[in-house]
């Protein structure tokens, strides 16, 4: 049984846990967690940099914090995954990360051995989900990385893999937003990829509820203009910006 490197909690365990999906389509419904270490990009905002930014890292992230790689990192097999989920009584499986299609062999294994789960796979939109995970997902919630994130477009902004999603009714594409400006950037992709409307979130970057709030007050009439959907982050208005939430 192949084995999946996962993120820590506070305590050192396994990120694996129950709450209510705080972003995009699903936002509000209970689910289970699982949060995969390690990443193919370095957002300078992101507000999971102990899944990547580790020490020795140079890649510009705005805290400037960098994480022992030992404490942040467990390793299990697939089926020890699977177990923690299936104590957790849900229906319905979140993977996000990281980058969780970068383990997309162990993540085959795991999906095989949770058959009657719903499976939402959260991705940056950069990796090929292979055939035999691809069978298995539910719903895609795809987050291409705009300029701002501090990748380079040739990185973050794969022609074949944008072109993919947008073709998979499965997937919805949520586009973190910083400052106004950004959603011509949002808009300059959808003519490029032709994503529908329908199917795209804008949402708020920050990571305390005041700046989410200030952000959405100008937000909110853009995607009326547009015809896109906003998306809140609801768990950082319940529990703040913290691990296994």
């Amino acid at each position: 049984m192949a084995q999946l490197v996962l993120a820590t909690d506070d305590t050192g365990r396994p990120e694996i846990f129950s709450s209510l999906q705080g972003e995009g389509p699903s936002a509000g419904m209970p689910v289970a967690f699982v949060r995969l270490s390690r990443c193919n990009l370095a957002c300078v905002w992101c507000d999971t940099a102990y899944t990547w930014h580790f020490d020795g890292d140079d890649r510009p992230h705005r805290d400037g914090k960098t994480f022992g790689r030992k404490a942040n990192q467990v390793t299990l097999d697939a089926t020890a995954v699977a177990e923690r989920i299936l104590a957790l009584g849900q229906k319905h499986l979140v993977i996000t990360g990281g980058e969780p299609l970068m383990q997309a062999a162990a993540l085959a294994d795991l999906l095989a051995a949770l058959p009657d789960m719903e499976i939402e796979i959260e991705t940056n939109g950069t990796v090929k989900p292979p055939s035999h995970v691809d069978i298995r997902v539910d719903q895609y919630n795809v987050s291409p990385k705009l300029a701002h994130s501090g990748n380079a477009a040739e990185l973050a902004l794969i022609p074949e893999r944008l072109d993919d999603y947008a073709a998979d009714p499965r997937a919805y594409f949520k586009f973190v937003i910083a400052q106004a400006s950004d959603v011509d950037e949002v808009l300059a992709l959808q003519a490029r990829y032709r994503f529908p409307a329908s199917r795209t979130f804008l949402m708020p970057e920050g990571t305390d509820s005041a700046t989410l709030r200030e952000r959405e007050e100008w937000l909110a009439p853009l995607c009326l203009k547009h015809g896109f959907r906003m998306s809140d982050r609801l768990h950082i208005h319940l529990y703040g910006d913290t691990r296994g939430t």
